[in-house]
């Protein structure tokens, strides 16, 4: 897997932790997981591709 093993990946998990936040891993995985499913959607030729607009209020 790139060549990063349990250490690395360890050491990186921290360093987002500490950049972003805990509060903000939630928000962050599942933007990033929606954008790995927009991408797939997109690379296999369907049309429809969802799109997350956040409404402040």
């Amino acid at each position: 897997m790139f060549g990063f093993g349990v250490p690395e990946l360890a050491i990186i998990a921290a360093i987002v932790m500490m950049v972003f936040g805990v509060g903000k891993l939630p928000e962050i995985g599942n933007s990033f997981g929606k954008a790995i499913s927009n991408f797939r959607k997109a690379s296999e030729g369907k049309d429809m591709v969802e799109l997350d607009s956040k409404k402040d209020i």
